[in-house]
C-alpha cells in the first residue's frame, strides 16, 4: 500500500470518529443541557468545554493537515475535486466551531440561557451535516480505491 493510500485510511478512519463524536453530541449530549440544573450549569458547561476539547482537538488537526495533504498530493485514483471539496468541508467545520459553536459555548459559560442553547442546537446541524458529508465522500474514495 503506497504511503498516500496509508494516508487515505487515516484520514478516513479520523473523520469517522468524528462523525460518530458529532452525532452524539448534535443528538444527545447537546439536547441535554437544558437539564443541567441552573446553580451546577457553569461548572458543568466548563468541564464539557474542557474534556470535549481534550478529545475533538487533536482528531480536528489529524483531520485538517491531512486533508490539507490529500488536497496538494492525491493517491492514484482519487479524483483532485473530490480531495478539494473534502478540505473545503473541513473548512466549514472549522469556521463553524471557530465562530459559531465557540462563542456561544462562551455565552454559556456564564450560565443556562435557552435561547443561546437553541441557537448552539441549531447552528451545530452546520458540522453535523459537512461531517456526515466527509464521511461519505471518504467512503466513496475508499470504494472507489478498493474497486480498482
Amino acid at each position: 500500500m503506497s504511503e498516500m493510500k496509508l494516508l487515505l485510511l487515516v484520514h478516513a478512519a479520523v473523520t469517522w470518529m468524528l462523525v460518530g463524536l458529532i452525532l452524539t453530541i448534535q443528538i444527545v449530549h447537546y439536547p441535554l443541557f437544558r437539564f443541567v440544573g441552573a446553580a451546577s450549569y457553569p461548572a458543568y458547561q466548563d468541564a464539557h468545554m474542557g474534556t470535549i476539547t481534550a478529545l475533538v482537538a487533536p482528531l480536528m488537526l489529524i483531520e485538517l493537515v491531512t486533508a490539507v495533504i490529500l488536497a496538494l498530493a492525491p493517491p492514484e485514483g482519487v479524483p483532485s475535486w473530490a480531495t478539494w471539496v473534502g478540505l473545503a468541508l473541513v473548512g466549514l467545520i472549522w469556521f463553524a466551531t471557530l465562530f459559531i459553536n465557540s462563542p456561544q459555548h462562551a455565552a454559556l459559560s456564564g450560565g443556562f440561557d435557552a435561547a443561546t442553547h437553541a441557537a448552539l442546537v441549531a447552528s451545530n446541524w452546520i458540522r453535523t451535516i459537512a461531517w456526515i458529508g466527509r464521511g461519505g465522500l471518504m467512503l466513496w474514495l475508499l470504494a472507489r480505491l478498493i474497486a480498482r
